[in-house]
């Protein structure tokens, strides 16, 4: 029995309250305020709107509303229903949010109901008339668990160390994307003129084989970039032998998904015999041009997404054609400097991409009892 296990048995075997949130929350909405508003009274206090880029923060201001631990939430528009924790720090919100704040913080924790709301506002959210809505007077009625505080605390704890781990890998992106970002005075060159050869895989139907040399599609690539040849299919030697030399991957070749979940980059260390679908392109980079591992990196990096974001074609699934992803840009500093973001990288990606001891191990056992504790807010045996 887990520690959490024990404590619910200890402090409530009979099950767990549930409460409105009208019953031990004060409900505020928040006030419009418009760009000239801003603009006219500029200051150091953030003002929080409708949560899209920059964390929600619509602009800052000289005065403040809020001074208090409290959650907020996204009244109207797309991100409906969207809560979010304050710490203690001075803020204001505009008209198409809603602030909680608990009326006896001995009753229950500010960051406890933070999650549990994560889980229960999206189904109060009134979709009808295109608009999604979750006013006040709804926000009022939604009900959440209320176990005793050591409980609450237990889950706050291990849901903290979840977050804190994603925001690492978060970090480590941010890391990533400083470094690969140069002065106008580095030479920028198309993939075509740091490759030795950019092909896909073959365009026909492969022969099926009980057993031979892996086939693998885009299901069998992680969105690490990690390759799953446990359940993959295979092919005849023979058909292998006869690909041309540049669809076969060999140590320190690029793999890059073209088709549908596209962007996700695998890097070869070794010779492993394989062979892929055509929705799969292979990079082989020109060493005396580019350090492939160089080149691995600036793939991942938020500068080349967004550039396969522009240049992506179709609807049902979108596409990065080989003549485009000939055309892309990457930035080409000397090998010396290359070398040296690829040494600071890898050490950096030590902790982010060890299947077996790095941080995506950690995150997957977190992401169970992440879910495990999240299951708990919402199963709950209902008090009589």
């Amino acid at each position: 029995m887990n520690r959490l296990d024990t404590l619910i048995e200890e402090l409530c075997p009979d099950g767990v309250e549930y409460v409105r949130l009208d019953e031990i929350c004060n409900i505020t909405r928040g006030r419009v305020m418009s760009k000239d508003y801003l603009r006219d009274n500029v200051g150091d206090y953030p003002v929080y709107s409708s949560q899209t880029a920059n964390n929600g923060i619509f602009g800052y201001i000289n005065t403040y509303d809020f001074d208090c631990e409290s959650i907020t939430w996204t009244t109207d528009g797309a991100n409906a229903g969207s809560v979010f924790y304050h710490s203690d720090k001075r803020f204001s919100i505009t008209n198409v949010c809603g602030l909680l704040r608990l009326k006896d913080k001995a009753q229950a924790s500010t960051k406890f109901m933070y999650y549990a709301l994560q889980i229960v506002t999206k189904s109060y959210v009134n979709s009808g008339m295109g608009n999604p809505k979750l006013m006040s007077n709804v926000m009022a009625k939604v009900v959440v668990p209320l176990p005793p505080l050591p409980i609450q605390r237990k889950i706050v704890e291990v849901l903290d160390n979840f977050t804190e781990l994603t925001a690492r890998k978060k970090q480590h992106n941010y890391y990533r994307d400083s470094l690969l970002n140069f002065a106008d005075d580095v030479q920028v060159v198309t993939l075509s003129q740091c490759c030795l050869s950019i092909a896909d895989g073959d365009h026909q139907a492969p022969p099926k084989a009980d057993y031979g040399v892996p086939f693998i599609t885009i299901s069998n690539v992680s969105s690490a970039g990690i390759i799953d040849f446990s359940n993959t299919k295979f092919v005849p030697e023979e058909y292998y032998n006869a690909l041309a030399d540049k669809r076969k991957a060999q140590t320190d070749d690029i793999l890059y998904t073209v088709v549908g979940s596209f962007g996700i980059t695998v890097f070869i260390d070794s010779d492993v015999k394989f062979t892929f679908q055509r929705h799969i392109a292979i990079l082989r980079p020109d060493c005396k041009t580019i350090l492939p591992k160089y080149l691995y990196h600036v793939l991942q990096s938020s500068d080349f997404m967004n550039q396969a974001n522009a240049v992506a074609t179709g609807a049902a699934q979108k596409t990065i054609t080989l003549t485009v992803l000939n055309k892309m840009k990457v930035p080409l500093p000397s090998i010396d400097k290359q070398a040296r973001i690829v040494d600071i990288l890898d050490h950096f990606n030590e902790l982010v991409s060890d299947i077996k001891t790095g941080l995506p191990a950690e995150i997957a056992a977190r992401q169970k009892q992440y879910e495990y504790y999240r299951d708990k807010l919402l199963t709950f045996e209902v008090r009589v």
